[in-house]
């Protein structure tokens, strides 16, 4: 019997169909990051900083929008809240009444003077009473010779474009484009608004978890809502389960267990055995920078330390923490700071005899 040959037509045929098919296997197995996920789209959905959210809502609901600064630190939602603002006041209108910048664009002078200028310029067709709007995200990381070019093309096209403008610390701001506008300042998200979204994100993504693991997340995570969504996310997709063990082991920083029972040995003037905890985290292959802020942060939540003993450790935590971010990130230096915390916790009475 002779082998049947397939005619080249219908051989192209199941060409394609193979390669469509694997396509949508690669478009099904790709997940969307979950911090984008579930990033906000209307105001009532940021979390945290209620107080200048509800600013915003009145803005929103006003529809006169002044030139804004919001500033704070980085994960607390800034540029969220002025996206969420701009979708509230354009509706349909926001892709053709936005522009925005980020850091990773050029914004020197030129851009300035050329892209903001022309689209400040433009003609758009928007709701009534409603303006352009320019979002300069990372706007502390301008030069100067741009922020004061910037703070003209805010005077001249004010009429028709707004510009809300996201920074880590508003002070690498121009003062007179300070003078220009609302300045409003988020604080770092509390832990109790940390979990509540963690808790939300792992009941629609069915994660399985323990309260442990959530507070491990919390813990690393500092207050920055978008590092705690990436770490749980990372450590779902490694671990399939949320547990401090894996956070950790994805997150690389020294276990708190590890560092409170360090400081303990400490409290109890117990230096060999604290010196010893400290070898163990360093043979372990973490940097000084990271073995202080760990100890920077579970002092700062340790119960057990008295308040005034608690203010000593992080005095001294400080300036070992600046001396190793000036270069002297030795296991020596950190030796030392473990001898300090010793002294500190010994009785004054004693050291008197």
């Amino acid at each position: 019997m002779g082998t049947e040959v397939a005619p080249p037509g219908r051989s192209i045929e199941v060409a394609l169909e193979n390669t469509t098919t694997s396509v949508n296997k690669d478009a099904e197995s790709y997940e969307m990051p979950w911090v984008e996920k579930y990033r906000p789209m209307v105001l009532d959905d940021v979390v945290g900083n209620a107080e200048t959210v509800e600013r915003l809502k009145v803005i929103a609901e006003d529809g006169n929008m002044p030139h804004i600064i919001i500033s704070g630190m980085p994960g607390i939602g800034k540029t969220t809240s002025i996206h969420c603002l701009a979708h509230a006041l354009l509706g349909d209108a926001y892709k053709e009444g936005v522009l925005e910048l980020n850091a990773s664009d050029e914004r020197g002078i030129d851009v300035v003077r050329n892209k903001i200028k022309s689209f400040a310029q433009r003609k758009v067709t928007l709701p009534a009473g409603r303006h352009k709007i320019i979002i300069l995200d990372e706007a502390d990381s301008m030069t100067t010779g741009a922020q004061q070019a910037l703070r003209r093309t805010m005077e001249i096209y004010s009429n028709t474009t707004r510009f809300a403008l996201a920074c880590n610390m508003s002070n690498k701001i121009i003062e007179p484009i300070q003078s220009r506008c609302a300045l409003l300042r988020y604080a770092k998200l509390r832990d109790t608004e940390v979990l509540k979204r963690l808790l939300e994100v792992c009941k629609a993504e069915d994660v399985p978890y323990s309260d442990e693991g959530i507070s491990a997340l919390i813990f690393t995570s500092e207050g920055d809502m978008r590092q705690a969504i990436n770490n749980l996310q990372s450590t779902y997709s490694g671990f399939n389960f949320i547990s401090p063990d894996n956070v950790f082991k994805v997150c690389d920083q020294p276990h708190p267990v590890v560092v409170q029972k360090m400081m303990k040995e400490c409290q109890a003037q117990k230096v060999d055995d604290a010196l010893d905890g400290l070898r163990d985290l360093w043979d372990q292959g973490y940097s000084a920078v990271d073995i202080v802020v760990t100890i920077f942060r579970v002092v700062k939540t340790m119960d057990a330390l008295p308040e005034y003993l608690k203010l000593e450790f992080i005095r001294e935590i400080g300036w070992t923490h600046m001396r190793i971010l000036e270069g002297v990130g030795t296991l020596v230096q950190l030796g030392g700071l473990i001898a300090r915390l010793c002294r500190i916790s010994i009785d004054p009475k004693l050291l008197a005899l």
